[in-house]
């Protein structure tokens, strides 16, 4: 008898419709898709995690202040340090409060702030997720009825999402203060007078665009963080394997969204 030569299902079933990269990638990104959609369907859903919430606001936000402050604050005076030479060469040493406040409002601060919580809050939620996924935590959430996307999910994206914005703002704060000590070291400025001269050069469009790109920053770190904890699978390097994940695609999409955000608001300031 002649061996048949027509294909078996299983050939046909594993024949890449593209190519197996692409086809990779683009179910890839229907799992993202339907994630994101998932969560903005449970987030307006009873019942609310409130406490789930409050609690990873404080292990996001508060957890992170030392780490933020000791960074804004060198920032500041790095920065401050940094600048002096090229304004003293033109004699505009005064315009040092005029610049700080820019550079930390427009663009430091958001992106040095989502940079650090991607590094510690990101793997964070990767490694905690992802430890969950493998020892069959979650499996078991599922069983016992509580709603495992919404305790886990939800709200470390709600803490992510709401407090970035927060340290944010309290990283400008302790630049300008790091700022004000190296400026009042070396030219003897009052206190009100540099902050006066900082905020004289800042508008409404620059804090605005500031906490609306921190939100952003914020909602990817902890949709990322945890997307990669939630799927994650083999075991221990599974977990090591998101929580890496976590940090190197979070920061990677922060510079991207950053490259956006300027774009659109050049636009809107030449308007």
């Amino acid at each position: 008898m002649q061996a048949s030569t027509t294909p078996s299902k299983s050939d046909s079933s594993t024949k890449p419709v593209v190519t197996r990269r692409l086809d990779r990638m683009f179910l890839a990104l229907s799992d993202v898709s339907s994630f994101i959609a998932q969560f903005f369907k449970e987030v307006f859903v009873p019942p609310y995690e409130g406490k789930e919430i409050v609690r990873q606001c404080y292990e996001v936000g508060v957890r992170s202040l030392p780490l933020i402050s000791m960074t804004g604050f060198i920032t500041g005076i790095v920065f401050t340090n940094q600048s002096r030479p090229s304004l003293a060469t033109f004699g505009a040493t005064s315009w040092l409060p005029s610049l700080i406040s820019i550079a930390l409002v427009r663009a430091l601060a958001p992106l040095v702030t989502a940079l650090i919580a991607s590094g510690r809050v990101g793997s964070n939620i990767g490694a905690e997720l992802g430890s969950m996924r493998v020892t069959e935590q979650i499996e078991a959430m599922e069983v016992s009825g509580t709603n495992p996307f919404k305790f886990l999910v939800v709200s470390r994206v709600l803490a992510t999402t709401f407090m970035i914005p927060t340290l944010a703002m309290f990283f400008i704060l302790l630049g300008m203060l790091g700022s004000y000590v190296n400026v009042h070291q070396n030219e003897a400025t009052s206190f009100m007078t540099f902050v006066d001269q900082f905020f004289s050069s800042i508008s409404f469009l620059d804090i605005n665009s500031t906490v609306i790109k921190s939100i952003v920053f914020g909602f990817t770190i902890g949709m990322v963080g945890s997307y990669k904890g939630y799927h994650s699978s083999k075991g221990t390097e599974g977990v090591g394997r998101a929580a890496n994940s976590s940090v190197v695609t979070s920061m990677f999409l922060v510079f991207i969204e950053e490259l956006l955000a300027l774009q659109i608001v050049n636009a809107i300031r030449e308007v």
